[in-house]
């Protein structure tokens, strides 16, 4: 099992693979009491991370094939957030949810360069996570706004849809700016911590010991 540039942060040692498992298991465990409630949206979210993590074991049919746990963790910290607490700012909250998204990002990315012939360097992968995030957030806003006009939902418009008081609607397009900033900050934050979390390994492969080969 190998790969270049960022799919060589693949590691199948096992304590990393209990980790990502304990990790995955939490993700099933929440995306259930999603359902439970009825919040279809977070459960779906919930699985789409699950689904997501168990690649790399599922393509090796190998359980202790799992990308590395920290990687893991960024993703699914908006969802430990959310079964902690929910007293958060809607601007931390979209901060939160778009830092999962870049997480995410990040994952589908090193899967690419891990399964695919796609390659991709560090910085790349960075950018790649940036854009990514904020892609997202205007696709979801699109979704929502279609949403609101076809179906007469509230997702994004205020009641009364285009029709409302202008009030509101600056209201809305305020709030949906806001959360285009979110977007960006988090995928920035996800790629400098990430960035971070390679330079951490590159220097940890740098300093390990170099076997001595007997002619």
């Amino acid at each position: 099992m190998s790969a270049s540039g960022i799919g060589s942060v693949l590691e199948d040692a096992e304590r990393n693979a209990v980790l990502s498992w304990l990790l995955v298991g939490f993700v099933v465990a929440v995306a259930g009491g999603s359902l439970l409630a009825g919040d279809l949206l977070w459960a779906g979210f919930a699985l789409s991370v699950a689904a997501i993590a168990v690649v790399p074991a599922v393509t090796f049919r190998d359980p202790t094939a799992m990308l590395p746990w920290e990687v893991l963790l960024l993703a699914v910290l908006p969802l430990l957030g959310r079964v902690v607490t929910t007293e958060l700012t809607a601007f931390r909250g979209n901060v939160a949810s778009y830092l999962s998204v870049a997480a995410l990002a990040l994952v589908v990315a090193v899967e690419l360069d891990l399964l695919t012939p796609v390659e991709m360097n560090h910085r790349f992968a960075v950018a790649f996570v940036v854009v990514t995030t904020m892609a997202t957030a205007g696709v979801w806003a699109v979704v929502r706004f279609a949403s609101d006009l076809l179906l007469g939902t509230t997702l994004l418009l205020p009641a009364g849809g285009l029709g409302a008081p202008e009030a509101a609607l600056s209201a809305a397009e305020e709030a949906l700016m806001l959360e285009f900033v979110a977007s960006f900050l988090a995928g920035v934050a996800a790629g400098a911590v990430f960035q971070l979390y390679f330079r951490r390994r590159r220097r940890g492969e740098e300093t390990l010991p170099v076997e001595e080969v007997m002619p």
